[in-house]
């Protein structure tokens, strides 16, 4: 069997990182409802590297059973690190090899991205925290032991100082590297910054973003924004990858590690 699909019916598997807490999948099912608003019609299917089913090959195994010939695999993950890089590119190699047939082509993470800027300053928003010259801001992501997922962390906190007048932007990581989320508040404060919220920079609710506001508030934070979750803005992003993984070449397709 060789079945035939067009770009405009491409099914789309957003493969999230997956967590015990419920409240996640929550956020995370929220975000791609709102995905399937924006563009109905869309097959959007969800699948999750831990905790919570399925996984991405049986999401990929259940569409190649339905007959599908291509598929769209996006990683929602905001940084690019072991799991975009590893993980997922693992599994699709096996995904090849029990469904040769299958077109699969692999997106990019979330971010970095400008939009997901302005989701960060919504959430600001929606805590009550606006840029100003007393206010510090701590940008708190999970953080990684891939250098190059947490420099991410650190350019865009540079360029939320750039268009903000705040007191001071720093990054700061829940796991994995330093500083974390309450030294960073604790370094601020220090320094005499009057006011210091944070910002965090997580997809979805959960033992992260619960471990970033513990710490944040008990450093001395006078504000913690929620996680990303079912941001416009986030959607937005979702839709741009996929199409740009629509169109990418074919040889690109399924990557090579």
């Amino acid at each position: 069997m060789n079945p035939q699909t067009t770009d405009t019916d491409v099914p789309l598997i957003a493969v999230a990182h997956g967590s015990k807490d419920a409240r996640s999948a929550r956020a995370v099912g929220a975000l791609f409802d709102r995905v399937r608003r924006l563009r109905p019609g869309l097959d959007v299917r969800v699948a999750y590297l831990d905790h919570v089913a399925p996984d991405p090959e049986a999401a990929i195994g259940r569409l190649a059973a339905e007959g599908a010939g291509e598929v769209v695999v996006l990683p929602a993950l905001l940084t690019a690190a072991y799991h975009s890089k590893t993980d997922l590119p693992q599994a699709l190699a096996r995904v090849r090899a029990a469904f040769p047939w299958l077109r699969v082509r692999y997106g990019d993470t979330l971010g970095p991205h400008p939009l997901l800027e302005e989701a960060v300053l919504r959430r600001l928003a929606e805590a009550d925290v606006a840029a100003a010259p007393d206010t510090a801001l701590v940008l708190a992501s999970a953080g990684s032991s891939d250098a190059g997922a947490n420099a991410v962390i650190e350019e865009m906190a540079a360029r939320l100082a750039a268009r903000g007048a705040w007191r001071a932007v720093v990054p700061a990581y829940a796991s994995a590297a330093s500083p974390t989320p309450g030294e960073a508040v604790a370094r601020l404060r220090a320094a005499g910054a009057p006011r210091v919220a944070v910002a965090t920079y997580l997809l979805a609710p959960g033992f992260f973003s619960d471990r970033v506001a513990e710490q944040a508030f008990a450093a001395g934070a006078a504000a913690v924004s929620p996680a990303l979750g079912d941001c416009p803005e986030s959607a937005r992003v979702v839709l741009e990858r996929y199409d740009e993984a629509l169109a990418q070449s074919p040889r690109h397709r399924v990557p090579v590690r």
